[in-house]
């Protein structure tokens, strides 16, 4: 059964932000369970927007449509509009999910969106700067956590400079990857280390002799 991660897309998103994760999930290589993993992109309606880097994403479905019950995670990227609060609405969504049992990852500015919805109060976290999230207003101060990316439970939070720290979080709370994977894939892309390559490449042969690693 196809598994799907919905990640939220609005103009000027941090598109470096989410990449490591969303290819990685969509790519079925190294998975546990390869081609059952998708993401799929949600705006506030279904209008194009432009990221930061300047790419155009038409969303495949609006906020509204979004429900917990058909989704494995909710990912939220920066953008220069959380602090102005016209995305309050995925702050609300991710309350939402969190009700429900579903988990969220948020990495950047969107941790702003999270405390100003009071979900950082009494919840460990991090984002960029703890000086930054106090702007907010928010409550959570002593819940703070000097890591690059902070897993309690269903909330993942991320400083928005480590984007493959962020990713490790999101594949480990998910599952795509078994433990000892996930290892190899973090050495190779988060240390730069040759040898996380080499242990990839021998578990996907391992599995599908006739594959080329790519």
């Amino acid at each position: 059964m196809m598994k799907t991660v919905h990640m939220a897309v609005y103009d000027t998103f941090s598109d470096w932000e989410l990449g490591y994760a969303t290819a990685h999930i969509n790519r079925a290589m190294w998975q546990r369970e390869p081609g059952t993993w998708q993401v799929r992109t949600v705006g506030l309606t279904g209008e194009a927007v432009v990221s930061a880097g300047g790419m155009r994403v038409v969303p495949d479905m609006t906020l509204d449509e979004l429900s917990p019950a058909e989704s494995a995670m909710l990912l939220l990227p920066g953008a220069d509009t959380w602090e102005a609060g016209v995305l309050a609405a995925f702050g609300r969504k991710a309350r939402e999910f969190l009700a429900a049992g579903v988990p969220v990852a948020a990495i950047c500015g969107a941790t702003w969106g999270l405390a100003v919805e009071g979900l950082l109060d009494a919840r460990p976290h991090t984002s960029n700067d703890p000086d930054y999230l106090a702007a907010s207003g928010y409550t959570g101060g002593e819940h703070f956590v000097r890591e690059t990316a902070v897993t309690d439970g269903d909330l993942i939070t991320a400083t928005g400079t480590k984007p493959v720290d962020f990713a490790r979080a999101v594949l480990a709370r998910l599952g795509v990857y078994e433990p000892h994977v996930l290892d190899a894939w973090y050495a190779l892309y988060g240390r730069n280390d040759a040898q996380g390559f080499y242990a990839l490449a021998e578990y996907e042969a391992a599995r599908t002799p006739d594959t080329v690693p790519q």
